[in-house]
């Protein structure tokens, strides 16, 4: 299975910001990053998105600029969520909290929120979903960062604890075969 996977472009928060499931707007002007994101992909494609509306701008813009074989949105592709730390700085997140989870993310679930694991989970569930529909058209995948690096792990085998080796920038295009 061929596999476009698109983080989306950046968003209207300030650097520093917590803002997994936060449903926060991209920044514009994003038409000139949206164009150079459709020379990277196939002319026609399965349109999966993250229903969060920073990634579901630039989903329906590129089904709307090839020939969308179908277009979805799934809410196993939503960022890790945050759970009490969403909108707030990382700063301003208490160290008793933070430090276990950063030496631990993997499994350390967050207030409210999830652990890197439960998002893995997720992120198997809509793999193994999709692979037994036997597609063979290309995919694409307009999701977030922390997704994207756990496709990459289901991929290549790389321990959840490394997924941070894979640097995922704003609008980046990853292709893979799955």
């Amino acid at each position: 299975m061929e596999i476009y996977l698109i983080r989306h472009t950046e968003t209207i928060c300030e650097k520093g910001i917590c803002y997994g499931q936060s449903d926060v707007n991209i920044a514009e002007p994003f038409d000139s990053l949206f164009e150079n994101i459709l020379s990277q992909l196939p002319p026609e494609a399965l349109i999966f998105s993250s229903p969060l509306k920073r990634c579901v701008i630039l989903a329906k813009h590129i089904q709307e600029n090839i020939r969308a074989i179908s277009f979805l949105q799934d809410d196993r592709l939503k960022e890790m969520n945050f759970g009490d730390w969403e909108l707030k700085p990382w700063n301003d997140i208490p160290p008793e909290q933070l430090n276990p989870w950063m030496e631990d993310f993997v499994n350390i679930q967050v207030s409210n929120g999830e652990s890197f694991v439960e998002l893995h989970e997720r992120v198997g569930d809509f793999l193994t979903e999709q692979k037994t529909k036997k597609i063979n058209s290309p995919v694409i995948i307009v999701t977030h960062a922390g997704i994207i690096r756990s496709f990459l792990c289901h991929q290549s085998g790389l321990p959840l604890k490394d997924a941070f080796q894979n640097k995922v920038d704003f609008g980046e295009v990853i292709k893979i075969d799955f």
